[in-house]
């Protein structure tokens, strides 16, 4: 095909699938410097990529009025006579959104329902490569076979806003997750909290929502050089903080990858998932830290669960409190 002069790319879940997609957005403009590239994400997404360099337009999907805005939407990619739609999701209603764009050219993955209708499709393995390479076999025809890692843009204001909170060496944690078997217990964050050297500030960093696990942690260690940031910061502005950090701890979600965008040092702790599934960290300096049992049971799902299935979240409990802090003093990644 002609090279595009305008494309569409479309990544609909959630914030850490949105962080990965930009690796898409950083080899779209690598090879087609003069093409307008759109970003459709859904609605509460959109500031990870405010003033983002590379986009003409960040379009909002309301899932609030799912039927409603799926058909303004789709009303609006017509209109908008794209040459090129990449649908990163796998799910029908984007399928609807690309099979009927209208645009010269779309490609997408085999597992959405509606791909028998784009110009291209590509299979989605869960095992073996890290998402960033599967979202990559979609525009592969087109920018060749080399990908780069995500990437985030704070902006000025944003490293601004964070500057008060660098004047120390620090590290920081982000100890929540959506799912329970994602997130590290809070006891041993305690533990793990209580063994940091007190020339390090620790950060606790997460969603409004995190701030009661956040302020338990800070009641449970009473550490000095502590400070519970969960809801005061925006994510690029969490991810400006996390590039200055001497280590960031995370469990299997996003703040992982917002480290990965900012090639910042990140140790992603996973309990029930592993790194197999495709969605481990990326940045040059990066550690694992899991269980070293062999546990039949592990991993136990893609997602996570709301609790253990067997009642003993044995994936979790038994990473031990040195793996954490070896890591500080650590020169070399484990990946």
């Amino acid at each position: 095909m002609e090279q595009p002069r305008s494309i569409l790319v479309i990544q609909t879940a959630f914030i850490g699938d949105v962080i990965l997609a930009t690796a898409v957005l950083e080899s779209l403009h690598k090879k087609l410097p003069t093409a307008h590239i759109d970003f459709l994400v859904r609605k509460g997404n959109e500031s990870l990529v405010a003033a983002h360099p590379w986009l003409r337009e960040v379009i909002v999907f309301d899932k609030s009025k799912k039927i409603k805005n799926l058909l303004a939407l789709v009303s609006k990619i017509r209109k908008s006579k794209y040459d090129l739609v990449v649908n990163i999701q796998r799910f029908a209603t984007t399928g609807i959104m690309t099979a009927l764009s209208g645009a010269k050219m779309t490609v997408g993955f085999s597992k959405n329902p509606m791909s028998r209708f784009f110009s291209k499709k590509f299979g989605h393995n869960m095992e073996g490569p890290h998402e960033v390479e599967r979202n990559h076999q979609l525009i592969e025809f087109l920018v060749g076979k080399d990908h780069p890692r995500p990437r985030l843009y704070p902006s000025a204001e944003d490293f601004g806003r964070v500057n008060e909170f660098k004047v120390r060496p620090y590290i920081t944690i982000s100890p929540a997750s959506v799912w329970f078997t994602k997130q590290f217990p809070a006891g041993k964050w305690i533990e793990f909290i209580s063994a940091v050297p007190p020339e390090l500030t620790v950060y606790l960093l997460g969603a409004p929502g995190d701030k009661d696990l956040c302020d338990a942690l800070i009641a449970g260690s009473g550490r000095q050089g502590l400070v519970n940031l969960a809801g005061k910061l925006t994510f690029l502005q969490s991810a400006a903080l996390i590039e200055g950090a001497r280590m960031n701890y995370a469990n299997d979600s996003a703040p992982m990858h917002l480290a990965s965008a900012m090639n910042a040092p990140i140790a992603a702790v996973y309990c029930s998932t592993v790194p197999s599934f495709g969605f481990g960290p990326l940045s040059d300096n990066s550690f694992i830290v899991e269980t070293i049992e062999k546990l039949d049971c592990r991993p136990c799902g893609l997602h996570g669960h709301r609790e253990c299935p067997l009642g003993h979240f044995d994936c979790a409990k038994t990473i031990e409190q040195s793996q954490l802090m070896a890591i500080i003093e650590r020169k070399e990644p484990s990946i």
